[in-house]
């Protein structure tokens, strides 16, 4: 038989992890070929490559972010062979089956939850090896009668295979992102969260793993996420992990792990602070929400004078790079209460903040209590909400005009030092920063089009021009060096409004010619000759003091900014006062 596993990611350099687990779990009995493609690939053009391989069975792991892609291709799948056997699984369409079924007529069997033991039983029933009853995990229509399987009892991970040894895999492992399994299931009952439906936590063999690393990381690849629900939940185990990687890392390989910040102890942080190198380890932490009450009502056990000791002691080691998720719509969280949340949370100052935005996913205990709660909610793929009790569909919409802004101006720190003025002094709390920008951004029409980095400065001194009681000069100031500190040549044209008229640009580099220590003992020391002076330097009057804003804090000055751009180097910065 020919068979077809198969999915459709997200992104080109995602890789599918449930694909390779059941492609190991049914061999050496038969062999199957993995076809990824993303959402992104015509459903025509997806369908067409699949005629080609003449299968026998296609099966697709199936997610919020695919399954309404996927459903046309099993539509026309289903035209173009009608005889092909076509089985779905995956955490989308592991609940709710009666209403999968029924919705997808096209499919034949459904694999609910773990597909290891499934997967092999129902391809041997395809193969006149095993009759239908004797297949566990699965649903289907039989006479127009829904039948459901008992699921197997849970697969012993220790004895799974690999799932990264496979030839066809071995060119590829450089350029795509790398997931791993060290564990299954979570111990909290986030009722928001898939992962609270199954009970316990059960962990793959600690040597297979570290072998699998290995093997990942002798064949190129460069960054590994970890898929663990929550990696840190054994304290021991975290830690034997984390010696193992800090011990046998290669050059430019990148761990990426699910942390529990609250949880994680202080001798811990301080060992990683102490040992990893800079840049190896990287943290996703969900907050969700500060709001206690809203974190009863979704069973979540947070305490969070512990998780911002922990992130804070993160950040203070300067090792390891932090991404903090907040979700808008729980339970009892108004507009007013998630304010409060986000400001606590960027308080933290996290490398990255993430905005997400309440998902009733199917399986739930969420969405089974939808209706306590008041949710509205589309009934499609990726379930998200319209309004609550408590948050109004007008208060969704203008927290999500802070959601874009936050990723440009925030998480892709373009402009560090003018944000943080901005957060603290111009505004009265971040969000109302980001959220005023964002509808500002939103009127304009700038979510709909491109932008270039220029862009970007000059659509938030827009808006910063509408802002009343705001030291314009002083923030423009800080945009400028925002954008002129990582460039490596002088800016081609200049988007900013402080010039320095030429007469008195050639007697200030005159100056500095005669005497370099004008501006500084560190730029007399670049003994730069007078081409290299005139040719690549920029200077620019600005309302700061340089050697405060290096310490901490924003001052006031007038002074001209020096900038002298080195080849192939950031240029070195200085200030001299103005004359």
């Amino acid at each position: 038989m020919k068979i077809i596993l198969s999915t459709l990611n997200a992104k080109y350099i995602h890789t599918n992890l449930a694909l390779r687990y059941l492609k190991g779990a049914l061999l050496p009995q038969y062999e199957s070929e993995m076809v990824e493609y993303t959402i992104k690939d015509p459903a025509f053009n997806i369908v067409s490559d699949l005629f080609q391989k003449s299968p026998d069975i296609v099966g697709f792991s199936c997610y919020i972010w695919n399954i309404e892609e996927t459903i046309k291709v099993i539509r026309m799948l289903r035209t173009v062979l009608p005889n092909v056997k076509i089985i779905i699984g995956g955490p989308e369409v592991s609940y709710d089956v009666h209403e999968w079924v029924r919705k997808i007529p096209e499919v034949d069997f459904i694999v609910m939850g773990e597909g290891e033991v499934s997967i092999v039983e129902l391809v041997e029933h395809i193969d006149g090896k095993r009759t239908l009853e004797e297949v566990r995990g699965i649903a289907f229509l039989q006479d127009d009668k829904l039948k459901i399987h008992a699921q197997p009892p849970k697969v012993d991970l220790r004895e799974l295979p690999s799932p990264f040894r496979f030839d066809e895999d071995q060119a590829e492992l450089g350029k795509r992102i790398q997931y791993i399994e060290t564990s299954r299931g979570c111990p909290f009952s986030c009722q928001f969260c898939l992962s609270s439906i199954e009970v316990g936590v059960r962990y793959f063999s600690r040597e297979k793993i570290k072998d699998d690393i290995r093997y990942l990381m002798n064949n190129g690849a460069k960054t590994i996420k970890f898929v663990d629900r929550t990696f840190n939940i054994s304290r021991s185990y975290a830690m034997e992990m984390f010696q193992f990687l800090i011990d046998e890392h290669l050059p430019g390989v990148v761990f990426q792990f699910e942390i529990t910040a609250d949880i994680m102890r202080p001798e811990v942080i301080q060992f990683l602070n102490d040992n990893a190198p800079k840049g190896l380890f990287r943290f996703e932490i969900g907050v969700q929400s500060t709001n206690d009450l809203t974190n009863d009502l979704v069973k979540r056990r947070q305490n969070f004078e512990k998780l911002t000791r922990t992130v804070t002691m993160v950040k203070e080691g300067g090792k390891i790079d932090q991404h903090l998720d907040l979700i808008a719509g729980l339970p009892e969280e108004d507009y007013s209460s998630f304010r409060k949340t986000f400001n606590d949370v960027f308080a933290m100052r996290p490398e990255e903040l993430q905005l997400g935005f309440l998902k009733l996913l199917r399986g739930t205990g969420l969405r089974v209590e939808a209706q306590k709660y008041g949710y509205t909610y589309v009934d499609v793929s990726p379930y998200e909400i319209f309004s609550n009790n408590v948050l109004t569909f007008d208060d969704i919409v203008r927290i999500k005009h802070a959601e874009d802004v936050l990723e440009k101006y925030w998480n892709d720190h373009r402009m560090d030092y003018t944000v943080e003025y901005l957060v603290t002094e111009a505004f009265e709390t971040p969000f109302d920063f980001f959220q005023q920008f964002g509808t500002y951004w939103e009127t304009r029409g700038w979510s709909r089009i491109g932008h270039q980095l220029d862009d970007l400065f000059q659509r938030l001194l827009e808006f910063l021009r509408t802002v009343p009681n705001i030291d314009l000069a002083l923030v423009e100031s800080l945009m400028v060096l925002d954008y002129i500190a990582p460039q490596q040549f002088i800016p081609r044209k200049a988007w900013w409004s402080m010039h320095l008229p030429g007469t008195q640009q050639k007697e200030l580099i005159q100056k500095m010619k005669q005497d370099a220590s004008l501006a500084g003992e560190a730029f007399a020391a670049l003994n730069i000759n007078e081409r290299d002076l005139f040719k690549h330097t920029l200077i620019v009057p600005v309302a700061f003091n340089y050697d405060a804003l290096l310490q901490g804090r924003v001052e006031r000055k007038e002074q001209y900014m020096i900038a002298y751009f080195r080849q192939g180097d950031r240029p070195f910065i200085t200030t001299v006062d103005r004359f």
